[in-house]
């Protein structure tokens, strides 16, 4: 797994409007709304949910949401806004065009990543790719888009053939439908 930089990453939001999301490091540094738990806080604790992207300013919008509010018990619940911007560029990774703290960032992690790496890996194995070295970065970039429009053209092979339905198909009896016939 790479990481890409975050000079990178930030003209990938700018010039492109694509949200790189990369799993945490270890190591990562915390900046704010984010507390040192992962999750995004206001000054006084308060946990923030993700309101939007303002793609204009280039913000990340927060806001109180949750159930539990502590904002009733704040000292500083007369002049909160309950909704707080934070600069995208402050930290790619975290505040990114898709922040970290997103379910959305965290449904791509947990539940589609899972299913991307494994159908990465049988392409590179079904087109020999794992048999040799890519020195050059233009090579390479130039392999993966072959592999991925292969992968297209396969699936849209599949999507295409029409489904061969058999003749006594209303005769079957339905305990038998789970294909084995």
């Amino acid at each position: 797994m790479a990481y890409i930089s975050m000079e990178t990453q930030r003209r990938l939001r700018e010039q492109l409007q694509v949200a790189l999301i990369t799993r945490l490091r270890q190591d990562m540094h915390w900046v704010e709304p984010y507390a040192s738990d992962g999750q995004p806080r206001c000054p006084q604790g308060q946990q923030l949910q993700w309101l939007g992207f303002d793609e204009d300013n280039q913000q990340q919008w927060f806001g109180v949401r949750s159930a539990q509010n502590l904002c009733s018990t704040c000292w500083q619940s007369c002049r909160c806004p309950r909704e707080f911007a934070y600069a995208a560029a402050q930290h790619e990774i975290l505040l990114g065009r898709v922040p970290q703290a997103s379910f959305l960032a965290r449904h791509l992690l947990e539940k589609v990543r899972p299913w991307i790496e494994p159908a990465q890996s049988y392409e590179k194995n079904q087109l020999g790719l794992s048999a040799f070295f890519l020195n050059s970065l233009h090579l390479a970039w130039v392999m993966c888009l072959l592999a991925d429009s292969v992968a297209l053209l396969r699936a849209q092979a599949l999507l295409s053939q029409p489904a061969s339905i058999p003749i006594l198909h209303d005769l079957i009896p339905s305990q038998l439908s789970f294909g084995w016939t």
